[in-house]
């Protein structure tokens, strides 16, 4: 499997930077196996930012 490795690592090295960014993002991203998980975590962050908005929840400042 090195030889594999060095042989992707040779032929990403090539690529422009903007192209071995964007290849970056799909190998870390192919790493994520809890996407379900990032997505329920996004839909509970934006429900409590709402609830703050709306005013329905009231924000205690931390020195207090």
């Amino acid at each position: 499997m090195g030889n594999q490795l060095e042989l992707l690592e040779a032929e990403a090295l090539k690529l422009t930077a903007g192209e071995r960014a964007a290849f970056a993002q799909l190998l870390l991203a192919s790493l994520d196996e809890d996407a379900e998980i990032e997505e329920a975590w996004a839909a509970e962050t934006e429900r409590r930012i709402a609830d703050i908005e709306s005013g329905v929840v009231l924000v205690i400042p931390i020195a207090e």
